[in-house]
C-alpha cells in the first residue's frame, strides 16, 4: 500500500510545490497515512485544510483502504 500512497502523493505534489510547499510520506499503518508537510506548507495557517480537504480527500478517493491522513 505504501507504493500506492506514494503514487497518489506524487499526483498532488505539483500543486503543493506551486505554492512553495511539499509533502513527505512518513509511514502507512492500518490504513492511516502519516505525512509531514514541508516548505511553505509547514508554517501555513491553511495547512490543516490542505491536509484534510486536499491531500486526504485525494488519497482516500485514489485508495479506498485509506482511513485517514495525519500530519506528524
Amino acid at each position: 500500500m505504501r507504493e500506492k500512497v506514494e503514487k497518489a502523493l506524487n499526483d498532488i505534489r505539483p500543486h503543493l510545490m506551486a505554492d512553495g510547499g511539499n509533502v513527505e510520506l512518513v509511514d502507512v499503518e492500518d490504513g492511516v497515512v502519516k505525512v509531514r508537510l514541508t516548505g511553505a506548507c509547514a508554517g501555513c495557517p491553511m495547512s490543516q485544510m490542505t491536509l484534510k480537504q486536499g491531500i486526504e480527500g485525494y488519497v482516500k478517493r485514489a485508495i479506498p483502504e485509506v482511513v485517514s491522513v495525519e500530519s506528524v
